[in-house]
């Protein structure tokens, strides 16, 4: 038994689903129903982002500190602040971005280019070293191979730390080019790349999930709130 159709009257609703068809009839062919629900995609998000920009960046960090007066504006409880002379600063280099804008003063858009790529760059590779070298090892060797908690050994923790190292040495064993992978070490090495494998996999599998996720839902509010069948 097929069941009743009842079409939704909220006009929000309707759109989406127009827009969700539209997505999906890429699925035959590029159109231009898809072409112009991809540009309707990528304008709404450029200035929902330029928007969050200005209220969490541009407005706190340049106009309150040059103007704290303006607080009140959007906020009449607001307390006002002192004026700070050392958003000039940035606010000069925003404004030096501009001039690649025009041919004849394009070379002062690189003196902030280069300012905001050197401490991006610094910034950067500390924050990586700690994250990614520092609490990588510190993860897989820091709490030992054997934890106990009350006089308690916790053989699972153990067997899942040891694990971990086990997956970790043979992975860094199975990119060393320098030795034949022969013998005891090819063993080591092939484990590695099982490792490896299954690592990718999963991450494979829980960005496929995710995708699903995102096409079951859009099927749940065409057939739900949409058609009114669910």
């Amino acid at each position: 038994m097929i069941a009743a159709i009842h079409l939704s009257g909220d006009v929000q609703v309707w759109i989406g689903a127009l827009l969700t068809l539209m997505v999906f009839s890429f699925l035959w062919r590029d159109n231009p129903f898809y072409k112009f629900a991809e540009h309707v995609f990528v304008g709404v998000s450029a200035a929902y982002w330029m928007v969050m920009g200005f209220w969490t960046t541009l407005w706190p960090a340049l106009v309150l500190k040059l103007f704290p007066a303006a607080g009140r504006w959007s906020s009449p409880d607001a307390p006002v602040g002192a004026w700070d002379p050392v958003a000039l600063i940035p606010a000069a280099l925003g404004l030096l971005m501009l001039a690649r804008l025009w041919p004849r003063l394009s070379w002062l858009g690189k003196w902030p280019t280069a300012f905001a790529l050197g401490t991006t760059a610094g910034y950067s590779l500390v924050r990586y070293l700690r994250s990614d070298f520092l609490y990588q090892i510190e993860a897989t060797i820091g709490t030992g191979l054997a934890p106990t908690a009350a006089g308690r050994w916790l053989w699972q923790e153990s067997l899942a730390q040891l694990l971990v190292l086990a997956g970790t040495v043979s992975g860094l064993v199975y990119f060393v080019n320098t030795r034949e992978q022969r013998g005891a070490y090819g063993r080591v090495a092939r484990w590695g790349l099982l490792v490896l494998m299954i690592t990718f996999g999963a991450s494979f599998g829980s960005a496929v999930m995710g995708r699903v996720a995102l096409l079951v839902g859009r099927f749940q509010e065409l057939l739900g709130p949409w058609l009114g069948i669910l």
